[in-house]
This record gives C-alpha cells, structure tokens and sequence, in this order.
C-alpha cells in the first residue's frame, strides 16, 4: 500500500528490500506514503500472534467460565483499545516516533522517559515472541518428527527465528509492512482453521471453578482476567508513532484514530482461540493448566488432532515474525533517539544483537521466562500514564506542535518552545512519575510481584486503572495550577487550561550560537 499510493502521487515507488536509512527526524513529506490500513496491518499483525493467543487463556487460568471469560476479554479489549487508540496521531502529525514527540509534554531532555519505556518494551516483548515461538515450533517438531525437546533444540529455534526478526527489522519499515501484510491473513486462517480442529472438543458450557457455593475470588478473578487483556493494547502505546510517522499529515486522524483502533478489536481472533482452547485444555488435558506453571502451548499440543500441527507450526512463526519484528524495529528508532550520533541501521544491529544475548542468558542462564511477563506488566503499567500526560497534553494544545523544537535533542541543541526548566518539564515528568509509583504499589500479581499496597483491593490488581485515573487528575491539576507559556500552545491559544507569558529561549547550538 505505502508503494502504491507512491506510485499514484507520481513518486518513485523504493523497494522493500532498500535499508530504510530514516530515523527520528522527520520524515520528509515527499517520503511519506503509508495510509490508515497499513497502520491496520502493523498494529494487528503484531498482536495476531500465539503470544496473544496465550493470554486469552488466562480467563480460564484464573478459574471463570468460558462465557466469564469472554465477557471479561471483551471488556479488556474495547477499554484498551479505546485507551491506546490517540496515540496513533502523534506519527503522521509530527512525523517521528512517539517519544520524540513527548519532548512537547516532559520537555527536550524529558522525553528520554518515552524512549526508555519504548526500549523496555520492544525488548520484553521481542523476547516473548522469540521464546513463545521458538517453543511452539520445537514442540511442533517433537509431536510430527520426534525432534527432543532439549536445550540444543531449542537453541537453534531462538537463534534462527531471533536473526530473521533482526534482519528484516535492519531492512525496515517497508520490508517488516510486507511481513505483517501476509501475517494478517495467513495468520488468521491459521486461527480460523482452529475453529474445525477443536469443533467437537470444544464445549462453550465450560463451567470454571466458581460455579459452586464458593465464589469469593470470583470478582478479583475477572478483573485480573479483563486487566490482563487491557494490558495487551496499552503495550502498543509506545510503538505506534514508529509505523504512523509515515502517513501523510493531511490525513483525517479520526482515519488514524479508527486504523489503531479496530487492529486491537480484531484481536478477539487469537484471544478468542486462546480462550477456546483453554477450555479444551482444562477438560482434556487439565495437568498442563495445573501447578504454578501452567504450560498452555503444550496443553494445546496434546488436545490439537494431528493434521493442526502444521497450522500451529505457520502461526508460531509468521505471527511471531510480526510480533517480533514489530517490536524490535522501535529499538532502534528509540536507541538512535537517545544516541544520535547512531543511525538507526547502526542501533538496531546494537540493541538487536544485545537483546538476543540476553534472550539466550535469560532462558538458559538464569530462566526467567516466568519472570518476564510480570516484567511486562510492570512496564506497561510505568507506561500507562506516560500516554495519558501524551493524550492529554495533545488535547489542551489543540493538536499544534512546532516540528523543530521537538528535534533539538536530537540535534544537540538548547532551547525551543519544548525547553521549559533546563529541558524538563516537571508537571508533566511529576505526573507521569508519581502515577507510576505509586500505580507499582498496588500491582498484584500472586506468585510473582505483589506491591506493598497490592491486597488493600482485596487481592485485586488495581494499577492500571489507577495509573490512568491519578495520572489524567495529577496533570491537568499542575496546568491549572502552574501554567505554562503561552506560546507551547500555538496561534488558536490552550484548551481547558490558562498559560503565562513566560518567554521561550531561542534554538541555539550545543556551542551557544543561535540557528
């Protein structure tokens, strides 16, 4: 799609095997050719995986009947991709990634906090994807040729699946739009075809464990159910200025909006079959679900008929490709952002090749696969209200940003609108920063991380919701009451909050000399 719509408007259309050289500046109008639907295809091919698949299965982990799982996955979803979904504006209007644009709400030295976060993320994540992955395929392989499941093995999975992700993501965007372009609709077939596998082993009637006279964790049950699905979108927040910083400004951001939207409702399709198979799972096979390890990619391995391993193998790969590819393509946006003397080619080898060590010292050094998805919870949590300051801060200045100011960090530069205090703005890093503690202290995660707060709830793990709450009331009360400059906000002036007239520094050179 970005080379068609550049062959229509008369541009020469670059071929998808060309390295991407742009980084973090902005993307020159000419360059800039993606639509809404290849924003579609980027934020559901990277969520249309077995990783997400393993998360619809938690409902039935968690003890819920399968309609009281997917009561609490729908609400999961639609509230976070409700929440997720403004956060696709920042691309095609500043045109560069997400923690760039922050510089206009943390200040020019501030938005290292974005890149950080986004570093974290794609990092945790690509790490998921590869282990997620690289598992089903060695147990694919186990069931159809006998392949043991060993260290070896399993060795050579991540090796292989981690150098492809990172070779396409050195190529770059137009090369990773084409992966996710087939993982779009081969992984989705792949899921659909689930639907004949397990027809006659699936029964939505599936009580849980709360049908009885005891349902007091009933409640907490399916707010963690739903809490972890709304996680699932949230975790995107970062990235989605790295793939919408190529569509044309002049495009109508309610398209924009709807693109990342409806990518993140469409998921119901790996959730729903994650939430299916469970169900199977728990009936069929139930010691995989069992202990305080439950492997639901073997349960499922040992309930799929025979002639779904090929299938399941397909989904493992391309939707890890996506997954992967989509999150370790950040790191190097977000490591050349906070080094500029890097190219983004340069990053992305550094950080890839750092990640996938840490991938192999992780599994096999110090197992901390468990570990890493409560890691993931807690980084989406700090990045939760990292987005509410970006949403609202976008709201009170009316969609106005001023390009080169967002770019001083970058080019080593002082001052600019964005400069504030020294190059932080403390209402916006005060917000941001104590919704986040404070957010860490009500996590509960059972067995993993429970925060010195986390059971005033009552066992439920509130965080998230409260990281969104107090993060959107601690911002809009420091505007109030510590205005900033009037001229941040642009020529139609602020929404909702007063301003002072305070002056803004010149740009100026790292040497002091004026630009």
């Amino acid at each position: 799609m970005a080379n068609e719509n550049a062959v229509a408007a008369g541009k020469p259309a670059r071929r998808v095997t060309e390295v991407e050289q742009r980084g973090v500046e902005r993307i020159p109008d000419d360059e800039r050719t993606a639509s809404p639907l290849d924003l579609f295809r980027l934020c559901f091919g990277g969520a249309n995986t077995f990783s997400t698949a393993v998360l619809g299965a938690f409902p039935i982990l968690f003890g819920l009947s399968f309609w009281q799982g997917l009561a609490a996955t729908v609400s999961g979803l639609l509230i976070g991709s409700l929440v997720l979904c403004p956060m696709a504006v920042f691309g095609p209007v500043n045109g560069t990634n997400n923690a760039v644009s922050s510089s206009a709400h943390l200040g020019v030295h501030g938005r290292v906090v974005g890149s950080f976060l986004s570093l974290l993320t794609a990092v945790t994540f690509f790490a998921i994807s590869v282990w997620s992955s690289g598992d089903a395929l060695v147990g694919t392989a186990n069931r159809l040729l006998g392949l043991p499941e060993s260290v070896p093995s399993f060795a050579v999975a991540y090796a292989l699946f981690a150098a492809l992700v990172l070779v396409i993501c050195l190529y770059g965007f137009r090369l990773m739009l084409l992966v996710n372009k087939i993982a779009v609709l081969a992984a989705t077939a792949m899921f659909a075809l689930g639907l004949l596998a397990f027809t006659t082993a699936f029964d939505p009637s599936y009580p849980g464990s709360f049908s009885g006279a005891d349902s007091s964790g009933w409640w907490p049950a399916f707010v963690g159910s739903a809490l972890i699905v709304l996680a699932n979108p949230i975790s995107f927040g970062a990235f989605l200025g790295d793939w919408s910083r190529y569509i044309p400004a002049d495009t109508p951001r309610p398209r924009v909006v709807a693109a990342a939207l409806f990518a993140q409702l469409a998921t119901i399709v790996p959730f729903g079959f994650g939430l299916a198979t469970a169900t199977v799972i728990a009936v069929s096979a139930p010691r995989y679900l069992h202990g305080s390890a439950p492997n639901y990619v073997g349960g499922l391995l040992a309930v799929a008929p025979g002639w779904y391993f090929g299938p399941l193998c397909l989904i493992a790969l391309i939707g890890g490709l996506s997954t992967g590819t989509t999150a370790l393509y950040g790191t190097g946006l977000d490591f050349s952002s906070v080094f500029p003397r890097f190219s983004r080619v340069r990053a992305t080898l550094f950080v890839g090749t750092l990640a996938i060590a840490l991938i192999f010292v992780g599994r096999f050094g110090f197992d901390v696969v468990q570990s890493i998805s409560t890691f993931a919870v807690l980084v989406v949590t700090c990045t939760a209200p990292w987005m509410v300051v970006m949403m609202l801060g976008y709201v009170t200045r009316r969609g106005w940003y001023d390009s080169e100011a967002l770019q001083v960090f970058n080019r080593r530069q002082r001052g600019g609108r964005y400069w504030f205090r020294n190059g932080w703005n403390w209402r916006g890093l005060s917000a941001w920063l104590l919704s986040a503690a404070i957010a860490l202290a009500f996590v509960n995660i059972p067995g993993q991380f429970v925060g010195p707060l986390g059971d005033l709830a009552g066992g439920t793990d509130i965080s998230l919701p409260l990281s969104v709450v107090l993060s959107a009331t601690l911002y809009l009360a420091l505007l109030a009451v510590f205005p900033e400059p009037r001229d941040v906000f642009g020529p139609r002036g602020p929404r909702w909050v007063p301003t002072t007239d305070t002056p803004v520094p010149p740009i100026v050179s790292g040497n002091g000399s004026r630009t």
